[in-house]
């Protein structure tokens, strides 16, 4: 209080003044006329002003009493208790406190406006200050209100615990307040904020009548004016410190609010201490209490509320726990921004940045957030209300001014074009606040506040818990907003409805989800110190799912999981994939509950033109994630869950639940007869993964792992997605690493039995399948196509793709189902020295088929078997990329003898028949035997030779017509033909005839028969079989002719000599 003696020479000669103008019977200041107008109750014009000058002589003595002045002694004894009619200052506050009440006279009433204004004045405070503070102040007083004034700035230095403050004692702590609540109705009483403020109340206030607190309101409203004098702001904060520790010391608040107050039974809580039920935060929490549980309170007070509840966020320093507990980041982080909010909102940015969940200035904030409430109307943040004008004007005009929805609509449109930068970061910066108390969202609390009771246990809405940690409620009503009812309790529709909405605007920054950034503070700074962008924090810890800590993966996974039952919680995946929602998801995504269906149908529409590069890397992402948990993915989780437990327990990743049940399911289906162990919902959402994950490499985790090196090194431009990569290293097989070259094989083998999961062909051939291949079974699509190649119809891309397929098919049988299952017993008859050879997941390139087509030139398969080769050797003769033995052993004769047959746009047979033209050219004796063989296999199979076929196609007709094809019947027709002079044949099958012979001359001598089988089966292929077996058989007859007519060539032996 050393500030107090250093004025009081200046404080004496003040006195002096304001004693002479009182003792002529004025006001002690020259006041304006319009303030003595305002009185309009002096003593002249009632008649009794001789009176009341006397009393206030008197008034200068020790034993004057209030209750002894004719003017108001009826209405003490009326009103006021008789054993406080001794005391003065409890005679004022009982008249004060019931004169809206009762009517007081007009005598007493003027009375009383001069007692209080002699009281602020008065150097000896004697009836009051000085017999209660006598031990604060020392030496002698004499001031115009300064005494009261300093007295009132000790106690806020107090409050706020500033260094070096004088301790007040409790009971002058409590005459300093009611003397600052006596003079709350006219700013006159406060004579130190009269003398500071006059001017700027003529500036700024001329036309405010005084009385009612009306004058403090108007100085309140323009404090942080540019023009505001200083030393008035100081008088107007200090004034507004006392009404923060006692609502009383606001006139209009406290009669606003008197039978509000009463009526909530808000100051009669006895487990409290007084001084804190008439702190304005408990008034203000109260009475919002009341509010949030519907309840009516007055128009009126609700006005009074809303001005203090601004004035509280427009200055931190009327909140003494924020001024004790902010200090060292107000001086770090927030040195003047004092105006307008600033300053609390640059501490709320501090605060989410540095993510201070248990400090004591992070306390004190959100205190005061639930003490000002501007979640129930943004006009009480007038940082925010700045920021944000523009905004509300374009984007929420449509809403009520002053509604709650403003700040949802303004959360809606954040990272929008019609956002601006200032309003978002003030609105995150208040989010972040109110995402850490469920009730500071008034429609949130509203519809949910009755489903928190019953299931999440909580209490009112002013009553907090100390255990309960920040976010915990909502933690628990998210959790059953997506219960089943076989699950146990649910929230209400509109509960859910409004958690969904905070779900949303929480997808938008993980700042704003509690629980998330207190389990994964550590993982952010460590795996997502560079993601600074909207969204990308989520995104990133959940690429590093497996990495997190513990209790960080579980809150990352819960949330994942909770996105694949309604993915519109991707507030930004949703507004990049407004496009093709809008084209192809519109009645999904109309729907009130969404499972799974929209991202379901997102994925399938992937491709799109519609489709953006930002929703195509949403999506993709979201798959990506789905692929470490089967949980991520809602509907394999529902359809599926039971199976999993059942037939894949200890299993979590997506890939290898899938891999699992489709596993069993193909396991069940081979064992003929027994039922399936995967339900029937859970195969048909299996289908739907399997197709899902084809379309991109990274959807095969151990796929892409085993060919990360190859991807980089051979397909390391090709863009992800539509299986591009896939297909890429299909094409490069032969160079890839051997790990990697059998994962691609496993794939094809996949493929081949299933073609649905070869994404590129059913996405080539998708209107070709349609046109074609509408009723096949989707195991047989590739079969359909196959039939289908050469039709005028066929799409060249899909043909195209189709010869891809078989080329790849006939690398290895184990590609080729059909194949496969129709040379079941050949295969290891005629070819098991190839087979013991192979290894796993090598193709054997075409060593079995190549084995099969001899031996179907040997007329030796069974049905099945040769006519699968019968198909495979008519499609491999008419285009010689489908041999792939041919292809191996011809690699350079290929392009040096036959450059322009590789080279036409259509292979009709032209490179093989160039190879056999030929023939003597080729040097490479693998490449010999491969043209030697097709020689060999033409001689089974008129089709078999496609040239040859198509010179003689109109003599087969008339000449052989009636011969089946197939076992060399056909060439046997032509040969007989060619030999008879009688038939004329077309001069270039005639031509193509005489040439096969000359070939087939030449491949005898090249090639001669290395067994008896083989000359067996040279005969028997032979066109000329019937001159050949003709001439064995005379050959066979002469030599018996010979025996029976020539006799025994050895000599005869006697008898005799037998029996020696």
């Amino acid at each position: 209080m050393a500030a107090c003696r250093r004025v009081q020479r200046l404080l004496l000669l003040m006195f002096i003044c304001g004693w002479i103008g009182s003792a002529h019977g004025g006001k002690p200041d020259a006041e304006n006329p319009a303030d003595n107008l305002e009185r309009g109750k002096n003593a002249a014009g009632d008649g009794k002003a001789s009176a009341l000058d006397g009393a206030s002589s008197v008034r200068r003595s020790g034993g004057w009493k209030l209750a002894e002045e004719a003017a108001c002694r009826e209405d003490v004894s009326r009103i006021c208790p008789k054993h406080s009619w001794n005391n003065n200052l409890a005679v004022l506050e009982c008249l004060q406190d019931r004169k809206d009440e009762t009517e007081i006279a007009a005598d007493c009433n003027h009375l009383l406006w001069n007692y209080k204004l002699n009281l602020t004045t008065d150097p000896k405070f004697e009836s009051v200050a000085v017999e209660v503070c006598k031990t604060t102040i020392s030496g002698d007083i004499h001031s115009q209100g300064e005494v009261i004034a300093c007295l009132e700035k000790g106690l806020v230095s107090e409050a706020e615990e500033q260094p070096g403050q004088y301790t007040i004692k409790e009971d002058c702590k409590k005459a300093i307040m009611r003397v600052a609540e006596l003079s709350s109705d006219d700013f006159h009483l406060d004579r130190h904020l009269y003398f500071a403020c006059r001017e700027d109340r003529e500036r700024f206030c001329e036309n405010t009548p005084a009385g009612e607190g009306k004058v403090y309101k108007c100085l309140f409203n323009h404090k942080f004016e540019e023009s505001m004098s200083d030393k008035c702001k100081d008088a107007l904060s200090t004034r507004q410190k006392l009404i923060a520790q006692d609502y009383k010391v606001s006139y209009s608040l406290a009669k606003a609010c008197k039978p509000d107050l009463r009526k909530y039974r808000c100051n009669m809580d006895t487990s409290m201490p007084r001084a804190r039920e008439a702190k304005l935060s408990y008034l203000l929490l109260c009475l919002e209490a009341a509010v949030h549980r519907g309840q009516t309170v007055s128009g009126e007070c609700q006005g009074e509320m809303l001005d203090y509840r601004r004035m509280l966020m427009e200055d931190y320093s009327l909140s003494p726990e924020i001024v004790l507990h902010c200090r060292g980041e107000i001086d770090t982080h927030c040195s003047g921004l004092h105006h307008k909010g600033r300053t609390l909102h640059c501490l709320m940015r501090v605060s989410r940045d540095k993510g201070i969940l248990e400090g004591h200035c992070q306390k004190a904030l959100q205190t005061l957030i639930q003490e000002t409430d501007p979640g129930a109307d943004y006009r009480i943040d007038r940082a925010l209300n700045e920021a944000c004008e523009s905004v509300i004007q374009t984007a929420c005009k449509h809403i009520r001014n002053g509604d709650p929805m403003i700040l949802s609509c303004l959360m809606e449109h954040l990272y929008t074009d019609k956002m601006v930068e200032d309003c978002e970061h003030r609105l995150l910066e208040l989010q972040y606040f109110i995402s850490r108390d469920w009730k500071l969202d008034p429609i949130l609390y509203k519809k949910c506040q009755n489903d928190a009771a019953r299931i999440c246990h909580t209490h009112g809405w002013n009553e907090t818990s100390e255990f309960m940690p920040p976010g915990a409620v909502f933690s628990c009503l998210y959790r059953h907003a997506y219960r089943t009812e076989m699950q146990g309790r649910r929230l209400s529709r509109d509960c859910k409805t409004e958690v969904q909405r905070i779900l949303h605007q929480r997808a938008l920054d993980v700042k704003l989800d509690p629980e998330l950034q207190q389990r994964c503070m550590t993982d952010l700074g460590k795996w997502c110190s560079e993601k600074t962008e909207a969204g990308q924090e989520l995104e990133c810890l959940q690429d590093h799912l497996d990495d997190l800590v513990p209790l960080c993966r579980e809150v990352v996974g819960n949330l994942t999981e909770l996105e694949s039952e309604d993915i519109q919680i991707e507030a930004l995946l949703i507004r990049a994939c407004e496009p093709v929602i809008q084209s192809y998801c519109h009645e999904v995504a109309d729907n009130q509950i969404d499972t799974g269906d929209l991202m379901e149908c997102l994925v399938a529409n992937k491709h799109q033109k519609e489709m953006n590069e930002k929703c195509a890397v949403g999506v993709t992402h979201f798959q990506l994630i789905q692929m470490k948990d089967f949980r991520f993915s809602y509907k394999f989780k529902m359809a599926c869950k039971e199976d999993v437990l059942k037939l894949c327990p200890n299993i979590k990743k997506k890939v290898d639940v899938v891999i699992c049940l489709s596993t069993t399911v193909r396991n069940d289906t081979l064992q003929e007869g027994r039922e399936q162990r995967v339900s029937m919902k859970c195969r048909k959402q299996l289908r739907v993964e399997e197709l899902e994950m084809s379309e991109d490499i990274r959807l095969e985790p151990d796929l892409y792992e085993s060919c990360g090196q190859d991807i980089k090194q051979h397909c390391q431009n090709v863009v992800f997605g539509n299986a591009q990569v896939i297909e890429c290293l299909k094409e490069k097989k032969k160079q890839l690493t051997q790990q990697c070259h059998q994962k691609v094989f496993k794939l094809q083998e996949n493929e081949m039995m299933d073609p649905e999961l070869d994404f590129q062909l059913m996405r080539v051939c998708k209107q070709m399948i349609r046109r074609f291949c509408s009723e096949s079974d989707a195991k047989n699509m590739l079969q359909c196509l196959k039939q289908n190649k050469n039709s005028e119809l066929m799409d060249p891309k899909c043909k195209q793709m189709i010869t891809k397929r078989q080329i790849t098919q006939n690398t290895d049988y184990r590609l080729n189902p059909v194949l496969r299952k129709a040379c079941k017993a050949d295969i290891p008859k005629f070819c098991q020295g190839i087979l013991n050879n192979a290894k796993d997941d090598n193709e054997l390139e075409g060593q079995v088929i190549s084995c099969l087509k001899l031996k179907y030139a040997d007329q030796r398969l069974s049905p099945d078997c040769e006519g699968q080769i019968s198909v495979i050797l008519q499609e491999s003769a008419l285009d010689y990329r489908l041999d792939p033995q041919l292809q191996l052993q011809c690699t350079d004769e290929i392009p040096r003898l036959c450059a322009e047959e590789v080279a036409a746009q259509e292979q009709t047979g032209q490179v093989e028949e160039c190879l056999k033209i030929n023939l003597l050219k080729i040097s490479h004796e693998g490449c010999k035997k491969e043209v030697l063989n097709i020689l060999k296999e033409s001689k089974a199979d008129i089709f078999v030779d496609p040239v040859l076929h198509t010179a003689c196609a109109l003599d087969i007709k008339h000449q052989c017509a009636a011969i089946p094809p197939g076992r060399g019947r056909q060439m046997s027709c032509l040969m007989e033909a060619l030999q008879d002079k009688r038939v004329r044949l077309q001069p270039e099958c005639k031509k193509r005839l005489q040439d096969r012979i000359d070939m087939w001359s030449y491949a005898a001598k090249v090639a001669p028969a290395e067994g008896f089988s083989d000359l067996a089966g040279q005969v028997f292929t032979s066109p000329a079989k019937n001159y050949i077996l003709s001439m064995l058989a005379m050959c066979v007859i002469l030599l018996f002719l010979m025996g029976l007519f020539c006799g025994r060539i050895t000599k005869r032996v006697t008898q005799e000599l037998k029996d020696r």
